[in-house]
């Protein structure tokens, strides 16, 4: 049985992971109501652990005292659960997948190093998400792993097969397009979940 985090936790944990971000996309990336993070950056904010920004960028944000919250709250979570050898091999294996991950994704953008992708050629569109799938299939089973490992992670497989639908009903912005869920964003966002988890700098990757 999985270990289920702490709505707390999650509602800051969610903010690192997206950066700004309103309370609705928060509650949807880590699984709570929008009414409950409501009341918890409330609380967070008394505590100034958070803040709210207008401007450029617009939303919720964590304040360098809640980074270091948040960073010490994932830590006594792996501790206390016991969970740092499963998320760590669950890592590592989920490494090991990437970089086909970037090579998927630069096909679909450029069909060789001259050629750009315009989208117009449905035979070669279809090759790239077939290869997509494939992969999708082997990063199956370690998400299944997380999600048996710690609840927190049980979003992000039906995240990862919205956007595969919406790319196999013919929209094309699902593959690559930032700021939306499409597939790469969704594998980003949980490979930054992992790092973040582990304490491991993205400029340490591959040395552990």
């Amino acid at each position: 049985m999985s270990s289920q985090s702490d709505s707390r936790l999650l509602v800051l944990h969610g903010l690192r992971l997206k950066g700004f971000a309103e309370p609705d996309d928060v509650a949807a990336l880590v699984g709570l109501e929008p009414g409950d993070v409501i009341a918890q950056l409330e609380q967070l904010k008394g505590d100034e652990l958070v803040l709210y920004r207008e401007g450029r960028l617009t939303g919720w944000a964590l304040t360098p005292a809640g980074r270091k919250a948040q960073e010490a709250g994932l830590q006594a979570e792996l501790e206390g659960c016991g969970a740092r050898d499963a998320v760590f091999d669950a890592y590592k294996r989920f490494l090991d997948l990437n970089n086909d991950l970037l090579g998927v994704c630069t096909a679909w953008q450029m069909k060789d190093e001259a050629t750009i992708n315009d989208h117009a050629d449905p035979e070669y569109d279809k090759g790239v998400i077939d290869q997509l799938h494939e992969l999708h299939g082997r990063v199956e089973p370690i998400i299944r792993n997380l999600e048996a490992t710690l609840d927190r992670y049980c979003g992000y497989r039906a995240r990862l097969e919205a956007s595969l639908t919406k790319l196999r009903d013919g929209d094309a912005q699902w593959f690559t397009k930032p700021l939306i869920d499409s597939y790469h964003t969704v594998w980003f966002q949980l490979h930054e979940d992992l790092l973040n988890t582990l304490g491991i700098e993205r400029s340490q990757e591959g040395t552990h």
